[in-house]
């Protein structure tokens, strides 16, 4: 079956990249096609360290550029997604052994700098006898630095730009794996899902598969791509404050410590070569064990492989340009779009960060606007809220106190995960709720019929897997008869 009209663009991949092409190409009034092989955000975009932030390590490797650009878009995507993405304070301890004071002290004046004027507070030097964050912290540990980033729900990011999209118009089609693409003079021809589809224009936002698709689409990747996989462990919660933590390890690299889902404590990253399936990507022995040591050198109290109670994993797409050290290659990105005389333009998006996301869209499409005449209109998205952030970035506290007035049957930490997760939005399903009986089945956890129905009729949620690990973390929160209960209620 073939669509009755051509698309002005199909996007493949659903991650971070592509759902931020629909939604801008959608905005400037361009019929999009977004094509998605599984669940949205199921691969990298979802798997990350969950962070918005700058890199401060990438200072380190003279990435200025790469640094000053993911600063500014910090504060933006801030301001357009204030549910999803609140402010951080990250402990820097000092270890003799590893970078000097001094060092640390320009690279963080760099960092509040770099990037503009920013409304976050800039880094102090801290004395760790005396601060919140220097009780858990081997005595070894006695100065450090506390500097500014953010924190993002990555999955849902990667939905929001994918909801947006499709209210102004854009089409999405989740668990349709392309098969095959073919250009023929103006036209793209892609078969996915046992369908057939036409666009004037293609965009490539694989991912760590960008250079496959581009086989298939008969070109030649520009880039070679290096497949690094970052691992994370969740454990039960090691401390009780609100800071983060980043420690320096031996062999240069950096891993985070961060409060996560109230009750549990979030470790990583690692930096493996990956040489495996991009489908079923999981860490090794290797790497837990690192994650677990990484944490025991600063921690007073020693984790292992028995505390872990979540893993996940995500390939990062890096540019290749031959570094032999994973945590050197470049965390930039190069967009390639074919020549003209080649007939029916494809762009595709070799590497980047989920922080760079909606500047590199925005590049994107500027630079198809130019072959293609439906993206006629201006940029837009860096003033655009995304569902349910259309309030003041400083105003969260204040949703949940609306939330809870408004649902006076909702605990504090019921309405405050709303409020993140949904923001605004969150009425579309509280509705006019008087208690949970008006929310249908409680599948545990806080979690409704109510929820669970919009999340599949809104969000493209399909399986418990969807719900429970990327439109919530709930899973985190829920016991084996209740997953299973989700499950059979889905029939996935």
């Amino acid at each position: 079956m073939t669509t009755s009209a051509a698309f002005d663009l199909v996007v493949i991949g659903g991650g971070v990249n592509g759902a931020g092409v629909a939604r801008d190409a959608a905005g400037r009034g361009a019929k999009v096609l977004l094509l998605e092989a599984r669940d949205l955000a199921s691969g990298t975009s979802g798997n990350s360290t969950k962070l918005v932030h700058g890199g401060l390590r990438y200072l380190e490797y003279r990435e200025f550029g790469l640094v000053r650009e993911a600063l500014k878009e910090r504060e933006t995507l801030w301001s357009i997604a204030p549910h999803i993405i609140r402010p951080m304070r990250f402990v820097l301890p000092v270890s003799k052994a590893m970078r000097a004071h001094w060092k640390l002290r320009a690279g963080l004046f760099i960092y509040d700098h770099i990037g503009g004027k920013s409304s976050l507070p800039d880094a102090d030097a801290i004395d760790l006898s005396e601060h919140p964050a220097g009780g858990p912290l081997e005595s070894d540990y006695t100065s450090g630095f506390e500097y500014s980033d953010g924190w993002v729900d990555d999955a849902r990011l990667v939905v929001l730009n994918a909801v947006d999209a499709r209210r102004r118009g854009a089409d999405i089609r989740t668990n349709c794996p392309v098969t095959a693409i073919r250009r023929e003079g103006d036209l793209w021809h892609v078969e996915a899902g046992g369908e057939s589809f036409t666009a004037h224009a293609l965009v490539n936002a694989a991912g760590p598969a960008v250079d496959d698709l581009a086989r298939l689409a008969g070109a030649k990747p520009k880039y070679g791509i290096r497949r690094v996989r970052g691992s994370h462990i969740v454990v039960p919660r090691i401390f009780d404050h609100e800071y983060a933590y980043i420690f320096q390890q031996p062999d240069t690299r950096i891993c985070f410590a961060i409060p996560y889902e109230d009750d549990f404590t979030l470790i990583g990253t690692t930096d493996a070569e990956h040489k495996g399936s991009l489908t079923d990507v999981h860490a090794d022995a290797e790497e837990l064990r690192y994650l677990c040591d990484a944490a025991n050198r600063y921690f007073l109290k020693d984790i292992t492989q028995a505390d872990i109670v979540w893993s996940y994993s995500g390939v990062r797409a890096l540019v290749d340009f031959g570094t032999d050290r994973p945590e050197a290659a470049t965390r930039g990105y190069r967009l390639v779009l074919s020549e003209p005389e080649d007939g029916a333009p494809m762009l595709g998006i070799y590497g980047g960060k989920i922080t760079s996301y909606r500047h590199v869209a925005e590049e994107a499409v500027d630079r198809l606007s130019k072959r293609l005449p439906a993206l006629s209109g201006p940029a837009w998205t860096a003033d655009a809220a995304l569902p349910g952030g259309d309030f003041p970035k400083d105003a969260q506290s204040l949703l949940v106190g609306e939330l809870l007035r408004e649902y006076p049957f909702l605990s504090k930490g019921e309405a405050k995960r709303l409020a993140r997760a949904y923001g605004l939005d969150a009425i579309l399903w509280l509705g006019d709720a008087k208690g949970w009986a008006d929310l249908g089945r409680n599948f545990g956890a806080g979690l409704s019929e109510a929820e669970v129905t919009y999340l599949r009729e809104e969000e493209w949620a399909v399986s418990a897997d969807d719900i429970l690990w990327r439109r919530t973390k709930l899973g985190l929160h829920m016991d084996d008869s209740e997953k299973a209960a989700l499950t059979q209620f889905l029939g996935s």
